[in-house]
């Protein structure tokens, strides 16, 4: 069992040394070797990525619109809220902006930060920056080359009940469903 008596300045790993594994288009994978709190030497693999952003289309009668898509590590099609990987120097909110109307075909006249998130922080940098859509048009949308998405409409109510029985299994949406059921009261 871990020390619950310690300050957190005890619980801090120090990097002696990193190695880059693997450098691809989304992330970037290196093995570091670290001394313990205790002293020990040990190693840590972790996947650098530059970010990414969530969002999550309601409109004024609280229909979200979720996105449907094939997810490979998991060989199945899971519904997920829209969102993308922030390119290197971009704004979350910029990234944010794009992805709504690339997969949905919608923007937004108000897009409200709500926060963000961890999504593995056991071995992933990856931050997610999560955002409610209201004030919706419909404008037509563009996914990226090589994306095969459905959009679906879900009456708010409905996704919470659906994250709570584990029909939606994303992280990401997972918090979004529940920061706007807050949000709007339900």
């Amino acid at each position: 069992m871990g020390r619950i008596d310690c300050s957190d300045d005890m619980l801090f790993e120090k990097t002696e040394s990193k190695e880059t594994k693997f450098t691809g288009k989304v992330f970037t994978v290196e093995v570091k070797t670290i001394t313990t709190p205790e002293g020990a030497t040990s190693h840590r693999e972790i996947v650098l990525h530059n970010g990414g952003c969530a969002i999550l289309p309601v409109d004024s009668e609280l229909n979200c619109y979720f996105v449907k898509q094939f997810r490979s590590p998991f060989e199945k099609v899971m519904t997920e809220a829209p969102a993308g990987k922030i390119e290197p120097g971009e704004d979350p909110l910029t990234c944010a902006t794009r992805e709504i109307t690339e997969e949905t075909g919608f923007t937004a006249g108000n897009i409200e930060y709500v926060g963000k998130m961890a999504a593995t922080p056991g071995y992933c940098s990856e931050i997610i920056s999560l955002y409610i859509a209201t004030d919706l048009q419909f404008t037509g949308g563009a996914p990226d080359p090589n994306e095969y998405l459905r959009t679906v409409k879900c009456p708010l109510k409905n996704a919470l009940e659906m994250a709570e029985s584990g029909k939606i299994e994303d992280a990401k949406t997972l918090v979004l469903i529940y920061k706007a059921a807050r949000r709007f009261g339900i």
